[in-house]
């Protein structure tokens, strides 16, 4: 990614929206290869990561040349959960991974979804997008209220690997290319038999689900989310997105 240095770019972002200037018409969503966004995602998602992640969509929020935002929709982490859902797993995509700079304006998150969801949408077969609002990162998942997901419920408790300051989802060690354990899953596994890495707890994620085949407002199960911030997109601006 071409980046400036990262302390300069987010300054003058930062001057930019306060002074009213930074508007969506300066903004462009692409689809994109999983390469483009690996740093940027690696630098701004509280997981610094995207190992293990499968990736069949990747988007990019562009200001100019700069890379403000990424999005990465793949195949259902939790094997065979399709089937709560639908009839088939083609039809069903998770969002993986959703991060942009932190000086973006509130709205930008739902802009950015609203985007890359209608991208979806024209151009694929998929019916249902899911995603996890991960509360032990305290995220609770307004974003997807906010852009009319429902809430469907929530995982079981579960359980991440600790090492180095970070939390590593529990499958990490089992991440494998052509039958070998990766080199990032080996060397944590070896910190966990050593004792340099530990097991620790988790609380349950919130489960939204998006129906496309209900057009933009999700009738669910009889649900319908509601907008809690009054400045995020609402259900006609994201029909109106071109």
């Amino acid at each position: 990614m071409n980046r400036q240095p990262a302390a300069q770019f987010i300054g003058r972002l930062a001057v930019a929206i306060t002074a009213g200037r930074y508007k969506f018409n300066n903004w462009s969503v692409l689809p994109c290869e999983r390469n483009e966004i690996r740093a940027f995602i690696e630098e701004w998602h509280y997981s610094h990561s995207i190992n293990g992640v499968m990736s069949s969509y990747c988007f990019k929020l562009v200001s100019g040349d700069r890379v403000v935002g990424a999005a990465l929709y793949g195949s259902m982490a939790m094997a065979n959960t399709w089937k709560r859902y639908v009839d088939d797993p083609s039809k069903i995509i998770e969002l993986r991974r959703l991060c942009l700079v932190d000086h973006a304006p509130k709205n930008a998150e739902s802009y950015f979804i609203g985007k890359t969801m209608k991208w979806l949408r024209e151009n694929t077969s998929i019916s249902h997008v899911i995603s996890y609002a991960d509360r032990t990162h305290n995220h609770e998942g307004i974003i997807y209220q906010a852009t009319n997901f429902a809430k469907v419920g929530e995982t079981s408790p579960g359980r991440m690997i600790s090492h180095d300051g970070r939390l590593w989802h529990d499958k990490t060690i089992r991440t494998k290319y052509n039958g070998v354990l990766k080199p990032f899953a080996a060397k944590l596994k070896a910190a966990l038999d050593a004792g340099e890495a530990t097991y620790v707890k988790t609380l349950p994620k919130n489960i939204y689900l998006y129906e496309f085949n209900e057009g933009y407002g999700n009738k669910l199960l009889g649900q319908k989310s509601k907008p809690v911030v009054q400045t995020l997109i609402t259900n006609k601006q994201m029909e109106l997105l071109s």
